[in-house]
């Protein structure tokens, strides 16, 4: 697959872009209705883009980007629960949690890149780097199934050690002077932990993609759309985390299968097709027993995201 520079260049200007215009039209926040709109641009932005690709280089690479795009996809929704974790651990006011989720969303991409040009690297000049990748994977997936416990406020305890932190939020501040000295607010600790959650899900992910295609170009892309609607798919599916009980089950089902990909590759050729029917009946399925299972125990209001899917949902 060959990709001219300026095509590089046009899609980090495109991706950048719409970072841009999505910092600038939500410097106030937005609200569930808001987010469920921004999500669906961000899905038809990542869509569309899938059927450029599709136009100019073939339906097999096109095919690759989607596999890529909604393995990336499901797997971000593990960043959703845990971002959520840490909201809740640290009390972060809904207002200021835009601001960190921005430049969580920034430093992913920008980590994401690097991880990409190393894995790609790897993977051309040694062969095995596969099975150290789908073996990663399993290991992953069985790690996944464990519930994230109280690691957020453990790394939390840890990080104040190190940093001179207040007790109290000063806006969307995250320095402030104390006594003549210059202090992190609780927002800067949150902010340190969704970087280092960002690390620890590029490497999972990062291999993930790669079981799907070897193009550095796909491999981007798929991980940058996926990643540049994750902001608004936190607070679309805020309402709903504690409904969604057998995702991470999900999620590790995919990385297995991914994983297993990976490990078999010079004995069995999975083609791309069983692998998109995979990841999307895996999502399906999670989904459709998580609400099933849970129908009977919402609360006695449940929201509107809440609503929207059991129309869809409750009476299959």
């Amino acid at each position: 697959m060959s990709v001219p520079v300026w095509v590089w260049v046009a899609t980090l200007a495109a991706i950048a872009g719409a970072l841009t215009a999505d910092m600038l039209a939500h410097r106030a926040g937005r609200g569930s209705t808001s987010a469920v709109w921004w999500s669906a641009l961000w899905v038809g932005l990542g869509a569309g883009f899938g059927g450029v690709v599709w136009a100019a280089w073939g339906p097999a690479h096109g095919g690759e980007y989607f596999a890529g795009y909604l393995l990336e996809k499901s797997l971000s929704v593990d960043n959703v629960l845990l971002f959520a974790l840490i909201f809740a651990t640290f009390a972060v006011p809904r207002a200021y949690q835009h601001r960190v989720l921005f430049l969580g969303v920034l430093g992913a991409l920008a980590l994401r890149a690097v991880l990409i040009a190393a894995g790609a690297a790897l993977l051309d000049r040694f062969a095995w780097v596969t099975y150290v990748f789908g073996g990663l994977l399993l290991v992953t997936a069985l790690r996944m199934v464990r519930s994230h416990g109280g690691q957020p406020a453990r790394a939390g305890r840890l990080i104040r050690r190190v940093i001179r932190t207040t007790d109290s939020y000063h806006g969307e501040r995250f320095w402030v002077r104390e006594a003549g000295r210059r202090t992190a607010t609780p927002l800067l600790i949150v902010l340190v932990l969704i970087e280092i959650s960002d690390v620890i899900f590029a490497v999972d992910s990062i291999p993930a993609v790669f079981s799907v295609t070897r193009e550095p170009f796909l491999v981007f892309t798929s991980n940058a759309f996926a990643i540049l609607g994750l902001r608004s798919l936190y607070f679309l599916l805020d309402s709903l985390l504690s409904r969604l009980v057998y995702l991470q089950t999900g999620l590790a089902v995919i990385l297995c299968f991914v994983g297993l990909k990976m490990l078999l590759a010079g004995v069995i050729e999975i083609p791309i097709t069983v692998s998109l029917a995979v990841i999307v009946a895996c999502l399906a399925v999670t989904t459709w027993a998580s609400l099933r299972a849970t129908h009977r125990q919402k609360s006695p209001g449940p929201s509107s995201s809440e609503r929207r899917l059991d129309k869809v949902f409750g009476k299959l």
